[in-house]
């Protein structure tokens, strides 16, 4: 499992893991009439109970119930979605809304730090992003992270240990201090930083020796599926590309649509539900339809970076390669409490153009390898051979 102070779990238990469907521009305007709620709706009849605008009513009412008799709407509408079976539901606070929102727009307040958590329970360094305070102070790539403010991070989940960096417990700003325990070889030693308003460095490109470039997609941020694209026509002609998408939370549906415009020309990138009513997601015309084309996936590949691969899979675009994904194929909508927090309610699913579901499945890579899989993506490039 791995993670970054970026997007990290909100500070209660119970709150869904990745937010991707939620923001789309497509898919909120495609379902607008059930995104905030109307509070002059009636009430459901009992047998409509069970579809998903009646569990956005019943989280609804149960909050405005909560407010009237003067208890804690978020409280109230937490249980209620607790109730409702929904694996995806989350209640977040106005606050915690707004950081991820501003997280999905690029921006974000932490250290720059990337880690995972090793097989032994230890928390190592994966990646120190350019220009933030954890490059200033000289950590690397590889260091191990033994503490956080005092307390030991061995053995604990990533998003803790996330959380614990960007000081979410206290509502931690730019500009306040954390102390971190690190180990590098048999030093060990600690380092305070100021937390900083950083922004994500969502894709990065890099050269191998033989002359593939690797693609690597963190999060569907704002700006990441024109990035993506940029980065394929800056590629010299007929080089093989990997699109690295291995522990890409998600993100933005319209970049990963973006993206995917980048290799198709046009056509059927998904097809979704919301509230029952159908609809489809389509590529861009005139994407780079002939260079070798690998997707690197592994567990942590989810929701939006799902979407993505299962376009380029089923439209025989790319080779996939990796381990199976996580499956998240759900789609939420948000809705507004009176206290100004807001319910994330499932409304949907997505499937991919060959109309394969994806949530709960997750998506089978067309070569499944754990070890190596960069290498082994490299293989199978240089066996897809120049298009020419």
């Amino acid at each position: 499992m791995s993670g970054r102070d970026l997007f990290c779990q909100p500070r209660r238990a119970g709150r869904g893991a990745a937010l991707t469907l939620l923001f789309a521009s497509v898919l909120v305007a495609g379902a607008a009439t059930g995104s905030f709620g109307d509070p002059d709706r009636k009430s459901p009849s009992p047998s409509a109970r069970s579809t998903p605008a009646a569990h956005r009513e019943a989280v609804t009412d149960a909050a405005a119930e909560a407010m009237a008799d003067g208890k804690s709407p978020m409280e109230a509408a937490e249980r209620a979605v607790s109730r409702s079976g929904d694996r995806w539901g989350a209640v977040y606070s106005q606050g915690e809304y707004e950081e991820f929102k501003e997280a999905l727009d690029g921006q974000y307040t932490g250290v720059g730090l990337w880690a995972r958590r090793e097989s032994d329970g230890r928390i190592e360094v994966t990646r120190v992003q350019s220009g933030s305070p954890a490059a200033a102070a000289g950590i690397r790539t590889g260091d191990r992270l033994r503490s956080v403010d005092g307390e030991k991070v061995d053995g604990r989940p990533v998003t803790e240990v996330v959380s614990l960096l960007r000081g979410d417990a206290d509502d931690a700003a730019a500009g306040t201090k954390v102390s971190l325990g690190l180990e590098r070889g048999t030093r060990a030693w600690s380092e305070t930083l100021r937390r900083a308003r950083l922004s994500t460095d969502s894709v990065t490109v890099r050269k191998l020796p033989g002359g593939v470039s690797v693609i690597k997609v963190a999060a569907f941020t704002k700006g990441v599926g024109d990035a993506v694209r940029t980065a394929v026509e800056q590629t010299p002609e007929h080089a093989g590309i990997v699109l690295d998408l291995r522990g890409n939370s998600g993100g933005l549906v319209t970049e990963a649509v973006t993206a995917a415009s980048a290799f198709l020309d046009g056509g059927l990138v998904a097809t979704y539900d919301v509230n029952g009513a159908q609809r489809s997601l389509h590529a861009d015309p005139g994407g780079d339809t002939t260079r070798p084309l690998v997707a690197l996936v592994d567990g942590g590949t989810m929701s939006a970076a799902e979407l993505l691969t299962g376009a380029l899979q089923d439209r025989g675009r790319a080779v996939v390669v990796g381990s199976r994904t996580f499956g998240k194929g759900s789609i939420q909508m948000p809705s507004r409490l009176p206290d100004g927090s807001v319910a994330e309610l499932t409304v949907g699913h997505y499937r991919t153009p060959a109309g394969h579901t994806v949530d709960g499945r997750g998506i089978t890579p067309d070569l499944e390898v754990d070890a190596e899989a960069l290498e082994r993506a490299e293989t199978v490039l240089s066996g897809l051979g120049d298009p020419s």
